[in-house]
């Protein structure tokens, strides 16, 4: 017998940025169908009101809003927007971001403005005004969005971990700063998904090199990068502050792998 969808979010009120693709539709998708009235929050107006349609054809309070979270005016109105249709939300995702891969010395300060400006900047921004109204609430949780690459140094990514490690760091400042107010701030830091872009994108030599760096062999699904955000923005989360969660398939901890283990003198 098929069991319910659990109500974890029942009378809680979500955004999700970059809900229009992605990680966002399970993230959105998800938290509709636990009980949660979700804004979906996308530069892409049209994706977002697409996902927006599924989840309410399928029961679930979803509405959908244009967003540039590097434009602090529009970050505001995204805020508003959340409050005249559901009330201000318990939950903040955030999720949107771009990426970029460049050589460091081939990297102009374009580039690195540009990730700064939407991954840290427009995550800073969304935490912020969504802050102000939990604590007005009286608690809720913040989920930010890092990456492997804010923890390990991979090639050609100066400028993308420099967006992706402030996150992190800036999370653990915001979930000190925030505790007093009842609100929990935590990221997850997904390692590479199979989304369309991703798939689009790898070559075989980079997908390779992939499966060979990860000790499950295998890319991530969207939807398990959502279900380790969703649980940091549950309850079963409520003694968890400031974390960072690598979902990456063991990528971030894994050493030398070797089939033969022994070295042919005994040794390491």
């Amino acid at each position: 017998m098929q069991q319910d969808t659990p109500r974890r979010f029942a009378g809680k009120v979500a955004i999700v940025t970059g809900a229009g693709n992605g990680i966002g539709v399970p993230l959105a998708t998800r938290l509709a169908a636990e009980g949660a009235a979700v804004v979906l929050a996308d530069k892409d107006l049209a994706a977002a009101e697409k996902v927006c349609a599924d989840i309410v054809a399928g029961g679930g309070r979803a509405a959908a809003c244009r967003v540039d979270i590097c434009v602090p005016q529009q970050v505001e109105a995204m805020t508003a927007f959340c409050r005249e249709r559901f009330g201000p939300a318990h939950i903040m995702m955030n999720n949107a971001g771009i990426g970029g891969q460049r050589h460091f010395l081939e990297t102009p300060l374009e580039t690195l403005q540009k990730l700064l400006s939407t991954n840290l900047v427009g995550t800073f921004l969304c935490a912020q005004a969504a802050a102000r109204d939990m604590a007005g609430l009286g608690g809720g949780a913040i989920v930010n969005f890092s990456s492997h690459s804010g923890l390990l140094g991979s090639s050609g990514r100066a400028a993308y971990a420099a967006s992706k490690s402030g996150i992190i760091g800036m999370t653990r400042v915001m979930a000190v700063d925030l505790a007093a107010h009842g609100i929990r701030v935590n990221a997850v830091a997904p390692g590479t998904v199979a989304t369309p872009r991703i798939r689009a994108s790898h070559n075989d030599e980079r997908r390779e090199a992939w499966l060979k760096a990860i000790p499950m062999a295998r890319y991530g699904e969207p939807h398990e990068i959502a279900a380790a955000a969703i649980f940091l923005a549950s309850e079963d989360a409520a003694y968890v502050t400031g974390q960072t969660i690598a979902v990456d398939g063991g990528f971030t901890i894994a050493g030398l792998r070797v089939k033969n283990l022994a070295a042919r003198d005994g040794s390491y």
